[in-house]
């Protein structure tokens, strides 16, 4: 949509009813992309309104989220035929505002889970190796740190090698202050006050921490075009650009989908809910309770099964019966039967998903359109794809990346400090 060619394409084949013009000057497409992304955002707070109060499979709602694949994609062409009949003075006020307010909401969901699965795989780590006989786990623990942190060097080593010349300030600080805030976390998360109230807490977690910091200050300075090749010399690559721009999209979106999933489907750790009402999170509670979809429930949790145990236990009808569950059960999965692993509640918040997948939608719509809702370089003839389409080169998009950074460190240093300062309450 941003290139020059699906501009031209979208004119003829409206038979030129739809312009993509802004005051005179052409969009290089960035309105074309909040049309499609836009129909993508309603359409999923559409279902998410439809779903709202979902407890289980049982509800006849259920359907729309486990099924209807059809009407759903036909719904979704149908809107996004519709966005592109609506006049631009509505997407430049959804870019500006409501996309931007969405997209930093997403942001800010996506580093909260970071730091939450920076403190589930050191946890998992431990455990798996509290319980085994071998010490595989602990070489993983142990690996994996190390890794990180030889991540964060060498990307701080290049850094200072390639971006941070004579001349190059702003470089310079944000190098050196991520530097600084990295070795803050992981003093801290060494430190005897720390241990004494998480002892799980340490290295594996502000490392994991720091090695994505670091990569979100070498992906800011890398796509600041308004540098001089002194201070970025990706700039006037343009073979390197192309390599960049084909491994930064893929990481990119595998990035999205892995955090849009995990955010989506963890709404219990996000909103505190679940069927039975807010989880406290104190720290005698066990991360697989989280509401993270890990396993079917047993056969043992259903509510059929306990009815049937505290009959058994009463004396009302003979043990006989518990096994006659058990064997009807049994021949359930021999002859291919599926088991329901949400007929006694839902896994995670149907409504909760659209809702994220909703967010997702603006904060693609702001990236791929650089934080800006309108070029103001009008098209002379056919532009160069090479410069045309890129993800996150601008001043806007490079400030939002070390924001980023720097948000997910004080969201760490919360999660170690929160239980020292406020012992009663846990926030991880």
């Amino acid at each position: 949509m941003k290139t020059d060619f699906a501009i031209r394409l979208i004119e003829k084949w409206s038979f030129d009813y739809i312009k993509m013009v802004c005051a005179g000057e052409q969009c290089y497409g960035v309105l074309a992309v909040h049309r499609i992304c836009f129909a993508l955002a309603l359409f999923h707070l559409i279902l998410s309104s439809l779903l709202i109060g979902v407890q289980d499979t049982k509800d006849k709602r259920a359907a729309i989220q486990n099924g209807w694949w059809g009407p759903k994609v036909l719904l979704w062409f149908i809107l996004v035929g519709i966005s592109f009949v609506i006049p631009n003075g509505f997407f430049m006020f959804w870019g500006n505002y409501v996309a931007l307010l969405g997209a930093s909401i997403f942001i800010l969901v996506g580093l909260v889970l970071l730091v939450d699965f920076a403190h589930s795989w050191s946890e998992t780590c431990l455990e798996n190796w509290e319980n085994s006989s071998s010490n595989f786990w602990q070489w993983v623990l142990i690996g994996s740190t190390a890794a990180m942190y030889s991540f964060t060097i060498t990307l701080t080593g290049l850094l200072y090698a390639y971006f941070a010349g004579s001349g190059c300030t702003l470089n310079q600080f944000f190098i050196s202050f991520n530097l600084a805030l990295c070795v803050i976390i992981t003093l801290l998360s060494i430190h005897p006050a720390v241990q004494e109230r998480n002892p799980r807490s340490g290295l594996a977690q502000s490392s994991m921490v720091a090695a994505y910091c670091t990569y979100l200050i070498v992906s800011a300075v890398s796509n600041h075009v308004h540098e001089t090749k002194q201070c970025n010399p990706l700039r006037d690559g343009k073979t390197t650009q192309k390599a960049v721009l084909i491994l930064g999209g893929i990481f990119t979106f595998l990035a999205i989908a892995y955090s849009t999933s995990r955010a989506a489907t963890q709404s219990r750790v996000l909103v505190g809910k679940g069927k039975k009402g807010r989880i406290q999170l104190t720290g005698d509670e066990d991360h697989s309770e989280l509401g993270v979809v890990t396993q079917q429930p047993g056969r043992t949790e259903s509510p059929r099964y306990q009815a049937l145990l505290a009959a058994v236990e009463a004396g009302a009808i003979p043990a006989s019966a518990l096994q006659e569950e058990d064997d009807e059960d049994d021949e359930d999965d021999v002859f291919g039967e599926s088991r329901d692993d949400e007929r006694t509640g839902t896994r995670y918040n149907y409504s909760w998903f659209h809702v994220i997948f909703s967010i997702a939608a603006m904060y693609v719509a702001m990236l791929l359109t650089d934080w800006n809702i309108v070029s103001k370089n009008p098209i002379s003839g056919p532009v160069d794809p090479n410069f045309d389409v890129y993800i996150g080169r601008s001043e806007v998009a490079m400030w939002m990346r070390v924001v980023s950074g720097w948000v997910c460190i004080l969201l760490y240093i919360w999660s170690l400090l929160a239980p020292v300062f406020l012992p009663d309450r846990c926030v991880w």
